[in-house]
């Protein structure tokens, strides 16, 4: 069994989907990130069987709504001193800007340039957002 040091200080995104935590990675660009990251993949767990887990020995800006929209299970432990000092559960963000193109090529998101657009969780159980300006549905 593989065995990797406690945190100082930094962050732990926990409870990650089993294969997710590679994809969570790259969209959070921690390739980019100077100090060490951890990426361990199946790992186990008692109540997921298996699942991803991240470690990053050094606080960076996360954009929780990307990795909500990822994996809206997930947890972030930020650590300091050794000892976790804050825990953030994720879920699905109600509103997205800027991450979600829409699928509808008559959409006017689509023809022109009107920037950044947003999309208004619908349904939650089928992980689904509507674009705000044509109102067509995106599953996750």
């Amino acid at each position: 069994m593989i065995n990797v040091s406690k945190l100082k200080s930094g962050i732990v995104i926990d409870h990650i989907v089993a294969g997710h935590g590679y994809k969570l990675f790259k969209q959070l660009h921690l390739d980019e990130v100077d100090d060490v990251v951890v990426l361990m993949r199946n790992v186990e767990s008692e109540k997921m069987g298996k699942k991803d887990l991240i470690k990053i020995e050094t606080t960076v800006n996360l954009d929780l709504d990307v990795i909500g929209l990822i994996d809206p299970g997930i947890t972030i432990n930020y650590i300091e001193n050794g000892v976790r000092v804050n825990k953030v559960k994720l879920k699905l963000p109600e509103s997205v800007t800027g991450i979600l193109t829409c699928k509808n090529p008559r959409c006017i998101s689509n023809v022109e340039k009107v920037g950044d657009v947003t999309f208004h969780l619908v349904d939650p159980d089928k992980k689904e957002y509507a674009c705000e300006f044509c109102d067509s549905r995106t599953h996750l």
